[in-house]
């Protein structure tokens, strides 16, 4: 594949995402399942509940648990897990730790980039179970969140690629049940080498700042890595 029909695919990927295409009816309700066990994290982890109720919602959840197990976990994998890896965009974006629909893990962020394919603006409220410093979002998060964005940046150059390097720079704490605003952008590409920087705001304060660099890898790369994973679930199943 040339590198004008790679570029060309994945930023018609990026826009098929950001504009949310209708989706299946299954879909539509695991979105539904993670919301709501997003909101029992977000409780769990401040309640002061008895004894007996925790212990039921346990039970039920383990229940749960052995139910899911009872369904078959197709044998496939359906895009990649991080804007940077450019796969198909219903499969990584929906399990996307960062900003899956999908994952009860993701705050979830939202992304979209600018028409000029260059400039990328992000948002998203970061609640309890983030918590680092009280009320401020763990420093991890701000950096993983950084990934994703810049990762996000670095898909417009028109090359999936994997992160060489993360600096961040934090410049304020970043407030929990805040509105965050993320601004990044593609900057140029060395060779293999794709450049992209960012900042995070609070309203108008800056809450810190990132470079990204990621290093464009054969899309034969990838095909590799999906078959081992393969051949990892194979093994274990």
């Amino acid at each position: 594949m040339s590198d004008s029909s790679v570029s060309d695919s994945l930023r018609q990927r990026l826009q098929r995402w950001e504009s949310r295409p209708e989706v299946g009816p299954s879909l539509r309700e695991k979105r539904r399942l993670a919301a709501a066990m997003r909101v029992v994290i977000e409780r769990l982890v401040q309640t002061d509940a008895p004894e007996a109720e925790l212990a039921a919602a346990a039970d039920a959840l383990e229940r749960y648990a052995e139910r899911l197990a009872t369904h078959p976990r197709p044998n496939r994998y359906e895009g990649f897990a991080e804007t940077s890896n450019a796969g198909d965009t219903a499969g990584f974006f929906d399990h996307s730790p960062l900003i899956g629909l999908a994952n009860p893990l993701s705050p979830p962020l939202e992304l979209r980039a600018d028409p000029d394919r260059v400039r990328v603006h992000g948002r998203g409220v970061f609640g309890a179970p983030y918590e680092g410093p009280p009320g401020n979002v763990h420093g991890g998060y701000v950096a993983a969140a950084f990934d994703e964005v810049l990762g996000f940046a670095n898909a417009l150059s028109g090359t999936p690629g994997m992160t060489g390097s993360l600096t961040v720079r934090y410049r304020a704490p970043t407030p929990l049940y805040t509105e965050l605003r993320f601004e990044a952008r593609y900057l140029r590409s060395e060779g293999r080498k794709i450049f992209t920087e960012g900042r995070l705001y609070a309203g108008e304060k800056l809450c810190a700042e990132a470079e990204g660099l990621f290093i464009a890898v054969p899309t034969e790369r990838f095909r590799q890595l999906y078959e081992e994973r393969q051949k990892r679930e194979k093994a274990g199943s």
